[in-house]
């Protein structure tokens, strides 16, 4: 199966209502982590983003701020940007939107953000539409695949070297990528700053 690590411009074309990129600063990159906050994973995240003094946004499902607050709240007093990553986790279903409508409001209501990012990046045209009203729907220009272990870490690392200013880029800071994700954060990071890159977290309000 083809892996598309970087996504091509024309995307953001088919698939409006989103964000796919950004250039709100000059030879910057944006670290997005979806799907946390888990203890031992996002944790490490934040020691490893506070040593190389970097910001990032972490995309954060509902259940797992309510179990890990104290988490929760060490991502924003570290001056990190947060999103609303749904409730549950769901996969948008056109036979169940108001389910998931329902879901981004429940996990709206312990995610103070205005940024949304879909689970698995799933979103009808309609939905988006609807959604974008509320929300800063944000996408990706690169995917780390960090939850795929067909794909070597090395292959990933090479991949990388196509980043460019304005790039979303997605980890994950889940219980299934947390081993790749060790591997794969910091040689990535040292390569884009040693590229001329600087990080910035997205900012959360409009």
């Amino acid at each position: 199966m083809v892996r598309i690590f970087k996504i091509p411009g024309f995307i953001s074309y088919l698939f409006p209502y989103r964000i796919w990129n950004l250039s709100l600063k000059k030879n910057s990159v944006y670290l997005t982590f979806d799907d946390g906050p888990q203890p031992n994973v996002t944790n490490w995240v934040l020691d490893f983003l506070k040593s190389e003094n970097i910001s990032a946004t972490f995309f954060c499902i509902g259940e797992n701020v309510k179990q890990h607050p104290e988490i929760f709240k060490r991502i924003i007093d570290e001056g990190h940007s947060v999103g609303n990553h749904s409730m549950h986790h769901e996969i948008f279903s056109r036979d169940k939107t108001q389910e998931y409508i329902n879901s981004i409001k429940s996990a709206a209501e312990l995610i103070p953000s205005e940024l949304f990012r879909p689970p698995y990046g799933k979103l009808s045209r309609k939905m988006a539409k609807r959604i974008s009203k509320d929300y800063r729907i944000i996408m990706w220009t690169w995917m780390a695949f960090d939850f795929d272990k067909s794909v070597s870490v090395e292959s990933i690392i090479k991949q990388s070297r196509k980043i460019k200013s304005g790039d979303i880029l997605v980890f994950h800071d889940n219980l299934k990528s947390e081993d790749r994700l060790k591997n794969l954060l910091p040689p990535i990071v040292a390569q884009l700053k040693k590229s001329g890159f600087q990080f910035d977290a997205i900012p959360m309000n409009r």
